[in-house]
């Protein structure tokens, strides 16, 4: 025997009902024995609750009472045969005759208690199972409707009544004793207690129903059919990556339930566990997935946690004073009062020096908890030796759930740096000695990052997503969009990093796109926004966004972009920038965005400031990070210089090497502008700062390369006509140079904490001798690599390779946020 329940989306609507009635013909070719528990159609124990609240205020009640009844008999004139239409119709009829005399004599009374309020509500099942059970007689001959009234008895706790098991289920089996043939359709959520009044069985009830059946009868398996794939990793509302778990135990289940994953309520699955009778949530919708399995016999695991539930809305109570430390009862009168009077604590904390205890209620009734405390406990308040109690709202609970966490080392840590990396503040703290679940309180406006990053951090074999942010759309920003587009593929498969792009902005216009964009088609989305570029909107709308492993990305040369970082730090927004300005400017601006970044936990990533693709800064983080000493840095950081002083050879002149230069595009149109080395400067400047020196632009001693009246031409046409004014000074110096065996290279050099950058003559032992074109080179002279040099070369400019650089930053905050 099975028992299979359906909630209010799987008999809502006329195609949910055609499913159900597949699924039930299905089992019954299996020969399979059925027990049918129905709730009421979606949505129509709310319209009973209104209708009864309009009652109780003279309000008009007729109107949505005719809806109901309309719903209904579509249904039946849809799916129940014919002949047998007029016997339904009529049987529905007496139901809302009935219903709609209570509802005139709640308008009479102007008063709606507990008991009358059941009475209301049970005919939203008795509606809905009384017509499914006509409707599956088209499949099965015997198929019966059963008010559960008859046979679950309860208290008198009207709206969440308590079961009498004993008497219950001698009624459950005496009944389907003498209907063993038959295919009952059992209304969910009510009850009756000894009086054979209605009672209802509060959240979960038909949930309920099903388990109480299942185990008085020891079925084989209880069916929870909803709308749902079975439970969730996650809320997947919240977290897109959310996905089905196969199987869970009892305990994990409760855990899940209990803290908000809504799928199934707590105590329903009591009487099954006590069983253990195996429990299988299915959709409805896609009956041939295979659903979540709550069982006792699991399969061994892999993953160290089953799931992330979480609870939306909740207000902490917060008690502390010298009153509570070493007083013996005082949470047991603490509790005990809130438990007198019906307050539900969620989650209770208190501080191993019982000088504090925290716990969360419901928010419609912290008030009501705090009225009470301080009524209970107002002796020790006026003394002092308690302080005034204090109610926190706006907060969520996220929690951690698995078997695998007991006795299992790390899984708080990992918990607290996937929040602590994004900028979640922990408010409050409990788990069990259990292990089985960790709780955080948190503020709301966090929940959706938290979610979205634990469930990163926990579940390895998903991809990490990168919510990226993109200041500059130029030729490095170009390339760098395509580069990231080109290899996403490669990146997910290998790397388990998806990045989303999900703002870009230009000089002209910006773009935010909480879904991501189209990296196919960036630029017609750019172009096509009607938000007029606002770097200050830019970043307030990343920020609100408030996402987990959060990059803001700046391509640009300008020293605006640079402005915004710091704000971006503290936001838990990591940084990866190919703009010097930042880096280059006072060393206390330098440091204190280091230190900001550091602080928040996050990323400040600059390697394409120093050698656009190559892997200078990293390289030297690495040596120092492993302990060597760093004596000596030489380095020709400019790849226009260096391919002019390449190309300045045998019978070249240096007018004629700088105007090829400038027409291969590798000078700034004044190419005073390269030649002047600031650029260089910068990057000797930030280098030495990566070294560990704190060190000014003015302290840098920075050599010429042209003389005076070059460099102070008034144009770029007297510029170069003074280039050729002065060629026998640039062809003394290549002249002398050649006669030494040597070749001239402009060479910045970091030694003793001082950086100077010169032009300089190098023989053939010196590793800068037979540089080419316009790559850049850098030497590492340090303890280990003393006699032989550590020598970096390659390209140092071009949009390629610099895009590339900011890339491979890029996925180095991937990497980090693991």
């Amino acid at each position: 025997m099975k028992i299979l329940k359906f909630g209010g989306t799987s008999v809502g609507s006329v195609e949910a009902l055609k499913a159900l009635k597949g699924m039930v013909k299905s089992n019954l070719d299996q020969k399979k024995h059925l027990v049918i528990v129905v709730s009421a159609m979606g949505g129509v124990t709310n319209q009973l609750l209104k209708m009864a609240e309009d009652a109780i205020e003279g309000k008009d009640f007729t109107t949505p009472l005719a809806d109901l009844e309309k719903r209904h008999f579509a249904v039946v004139k849809e799916l129940v045969p014919l002949q047998q239409q007029n016997q339904v119709i009529t049987k529905l009829k007496l139901y809302f005759q009935e219903l709609e005399d209570i509802l005139q004599g709640i308008t009479a009374l102007q008063e709606l208690s507990p008991k009358t309020k059941d009475m209301v509500l049970s005919f939203g099942e008795k509606s809905s199972a009384f017509m499914i059970s006509r409707i599956l007689r088209t499949v099965a001959d015997k198929a019966e409707f059963l008010d559960a009234s008859g046979i679950i008895k309860t208290d008198s706790t009207y709206g969440n009544a308590k079961v009498d098991f004993a008497q219950t289920n001698l009624l459950v089996q005496d009944y389907f004793a003498q209907h063993q043939n038959d295919l009952v359709v059992v209304t969910g959520f009510i009850a009756s207690n000894n009086e054979n009044k209605i009672t209802t069985l509060g959240r979960g009830g038909s949930d309920y129903t099903a388990a109480i059946l299942g185990a008085a009868l020891e079925v084989s398996q209880i069916e929870i059919w909803t709308d749902v794939n079975g439970m969730m990793t996650a809320d997947p509302k919240r977290v897109k990556k959310a996905f089905s778990m196969e199987e869970l135990s009892y305990t994990e289940a409760m855990e899940l339930s209990f803290f908000g994953a809504k799928v199934i309520y707590p105590p329903t699955m009591t009487p099954a566990f006590l069983k253990k009778i195996p429990i299988v949530i299915k959709n409805t919708f896609e009956p041939d997935f295979a659903g979540t399995f709550i069982r006792h016999d699991l399969k061994p695991s892999n993953t160290t946690i089953r799931g992330i539930s979480s609870v939306d809305h909740i207000s902490i109570i917060n008690m502390e004073g010298s009153g509570m430390v070493g007083k013996a009862g005082f949470s047991g009168r603490l509790f005990s009062l809130l438990s007198r009077e019906q307050v539900n604590v969620i989650l209770i904390t208190q501080s191993s020096s019982e000088h504090s205890i925290t716990f969360a209620v419901n928010p419609d009734e912290a008030l009501k908890a705090k009225a009470l405390i301080e009524q209970e406990f107002e002796l020790e308040l006026l003394a002092g030796k308690l302080e005034p109690v204090r109610i926190e709202a706006n907060l969520s609970i996220l929690a951690i759930v698995g078997e695998n966490m007991k006795k299992t080392p790390g899984i708080s840590g990992k918990l607290f740096h996937a929040l602590g990396r994004n900028g979640v503040n922990v408010v409050a703290i409990a788990q069990g000695s259990s292990e089985y679940n960790i709780s955080v309180i948190l503020y709301h406006s966090d929940l959706s990052k938290a979610l979205n990053a634990v469930h990163d951090a926990f579940f390895a074999e998903l991809q990490k997503t990168l919510n990226v942010f993109v200041v500059g759309a130029g030729n490095i920003g170009t390339e760098l969009l395509s580069q990231i587009n080109a290899h996403a593929t490669y990146l997910a498969k290998n790397n388990l990093i998806n990045i989303k792009i999900l703002g870009l902005i230009n000089t002209k216009k910006m773009l935010v796109d909480a879904e991501g964009i189209d990296l196919a088609k960036w630029k017609e989305a750019l172009a096509a926004s009607e938000k007029a570029a606002d770097l200050p909107t830019f970043v307030q709308e990343m920020k609100k966004l408030n996402l987990p492993n959060c990059v803001f990305i700046d391509n640009t040369a300008s020293p605006y972009p640079s402005k915004f970082y710091k704000e971006a730090f503290e936001a838990n927004i990591s940084v990866v920038t190919c703009n010097k300005i930042a880096n280059s400017g006072d060393y206390a601006q330098f440091a204190d965005l280091k230190n900001t970044a550091q602080k928040h936990g996050v990323d400040f990533y600059y390697e394409t400031n120093v050698g656009a693709g190559l892997p200078i800064i990293k390289t030297l983080s690495d040596l120092m990070v492993s302990g060597d000493k760093i004596s000596k840095i030489e380095a020709i950081l400019s790849g226009t210089i260096s391919f002019i002083f390449n190309n300045f050879k045998g019978e070249a002149n240096f007018h004629d090497v700088v105007k090829m230069a400038q027409e291969k595009g590798y000078t700034e149109p004044d190419p005073r502008d390269d030649l002047g080395g600031i650029d260089f400067m910068r990057k000797m400047l930030i280098l030495a700062r990566n070294a560990g020196f704190e060190i000014e632009a003015s302290e840098v001693k920075l050599g010429n390369i042209i003389p005076e009246n070059c460099s102070k031409a008034l144009s770029v046409a007297d510029f170069y006509q003074e280039l050729k004014n002065s060629n026998y000074y640039f062809e003394q110096l290549k002249k002398d140079a050649e006669a030494a065996g040597k070749v001239l290279r402009y060479i910045g050099k970091l030694e003793n904490g001082q950086v100077e950058i010169s032009l300089q003559a190098v023989g053939a032992d010196h590793p800068f001798y037979a540089l080419s074109g316009s790559d850049n080179i850098i030497a590492f002279t340090t303890d280990r690599y003393n006699e032989t040099q550590m020598v970096v070369k390659g390209p140092g400019a071009g949009a390629a390779v610099t895009a590339a650089g900011v890339f491979s930053d890029l996925v180095k905050v991937g990497a980090s946020k693991a």
